[in-house]
């Protein structure tokens, strides 16, 4: 695991109503924990440990991994990304101790724990057909179990949760939605470079880039630096044409195609390959 360094809190993100609700939700029940485990004793009644698992899901480059920063922030604690691909180990007991070490200084040291792309270790446990199989399968039941005797927060991010394991989600306290952004939504991430103090020309169309650039958060962010390493490159404000072409090129990145009538006239200056559309 390896220490995540954040400047966001939640109100810097652009989230659904039911998300930031959901977020807002958990920082309040972590700092009245005491309240109402110890002092009201519905820990002892209630069953209830102070652990708190949270899932959020949803499409890659739609802010959970910046969600998880804002969300240690908000608690003042520091927050851990767990390397699960390092962790599991092909021989048999070795993961368990690698667990038990995390679990073990997480405890000590109080922290936020993000399991990112989690449905490759939580995924459905399979049918035992041979010795790996059923090594596999104690695996996942291992995780769950230090999951809910960790008294701590841990978040697992991913990108696909019909592969996650149904009886692995009733043990979730919370799954929080990371839909990807409609057009409000990436009206709102696109103007967040007015943020900054990077110079803007008049001839950007916001409206344009969000109703016809369907991006992910982390897209856009990617085309504005792109488009202001361009413009500090020629000693120029942030043009739109700079902007639509950074656009082109973040698509052909994530393989998505490269419509024309989403680029207009533009879309002959681009220089894409074929392939588009």
């Amino acid at each position: 695991a390896r220490v995540v360094q954040s400047g966001h809190r939640l109100e810097d993100m652009v989230l659904q109503p039911n998300s930031e609700a959901a977020l807002r939700s958990l920082v309040s029940s972590q700092l009245t924990l005491d309240t109402v485990l110890d002092d009201w004793g519905l820990g002892a009644v209630m069953g209830k440990r102070r652990s708190m698992t949270v899932l959020f899901k949803g499409p890659s480059g739609t802010g959970k991994s910046m969600a998880a920063g804002a969300l240690a922030n908000e608690l003042v604690l520091p927050l851990f990304h767990v390397d699960l691909a390092g962790m599991v180990s092909k021989y048999i007991g070795e993961t368990e101790k690698n667990l038990d070490r995390l679990f073990e200084a997480a405890a000590s040291a109080d922290v936020v724990l993000f399991f990112d792309e989690a449905d490759a270790i939580f995924g459905e446990r399979t049918e035992i057909q041979d010795a790996r199989d059923r090594y596999a399968n104690l695996q996942t039941s291992y995780l769950l179990q230090r999951l809910e005797t960790f008294d701590g927060i841990s978040i697992l991010a991913t990108n696909l949760q019909k592969n996650i394991d149904e009886a692995f989600l009733r043990r979730i306290d919370l799954v929080v939605d990371f839909p990807a952004p409609g057009k409000a939504d990436r009206l709102a991430l696109w103007r967040r470079i007015e943020q900054t103090k990077a110079p803007l020309a008049a001839n950007i169309d916001f409206n344009l880039l969000a109703e016809r650039m369907e991006l992910t958060g982390a897209e856009i962010r990617n085309c504005w630096l792109d488009a202001a390493h361009q413009a500090a490159d020629c000693g120029m404000p942030i043009r739109m044409d700079m902007i639509l072409n950074a656009v082109g090129r973040e698509l052909v990145k994530q393989g998505k195609p490269v419509r024309k009538s989403a680029f207009g006239e533009a879309y002959a200056r681009l220089g894409i390959g074929e392939g588009s559309s």
